[in-house]
């Protein structure tokens, strides 16, 4: 059974599950430290992990989220993304948003069937801000793709 729980204290989150989603160690330490971390356990172990930061007094953004690369593809991320946008509807929030890197293919696709929408790019986002080149799927991860959902 999959256990999801907000992180009591920060120096106990999986930083090395969130570098899966996001290798800038300083951007994770960032958004960390603003937003809250829940962390997801199944028999005792991390599985998987999320990031929620309010944005706006109606919206919050999904900063990262990851689950164990051994344990993909089993519905477990599915799960986050639901437990994710339930804390964000209780807490007020109408709006939940998200970036992704113009290169990750099966991120679009599963943002999409949970009911987010595109409404926008920021160009160059990752080539500005990470200091080495991203690159997934064989394309080079240069923009990030915004997406949103209401609540």
């Amino acid at each position: 059974m999959l256990r999801i729980s907000p992180l009591a204290r920060l120096e106990d989150a999986p930083r090395a599950l969130l570098r899966e989603a996001d290798p800038a160690d300083s951007r994770v330490e960032a958004y960390l430290a603003e937003g809250q971390c829940f962390v997801a356990e199944r028999d005792g172990a991390v599985v998987g992990v999320y990031v929620l930061l309010p944005t706006g007094p109606d919206r919050q953004e999904l900063m990262n989220i990851a689950v164990r690369p051994d344990l993909q593809g089993q519905g477990l991320g599915k799960q986050l993304l639901h437990h994710a946008i339930e804390t964000a509807r209780e807490a007020g929030a109408r709006v939940l948003e998200v970036g992704t890197g113009n290169s990750s293919l099966a991120q679009l696709g599963f943002y999409q069937k949970a009911g987010f929408r595109m409404v926008g790019i920021e160009p160059d986002f990752f080539t500005r801000h990470y200091p080495m080149p991203i690159w997934e799927n064989g394309i080079h991860c240069r923009d990030m793709v915004r997406l949103s959902r209401p609540l």
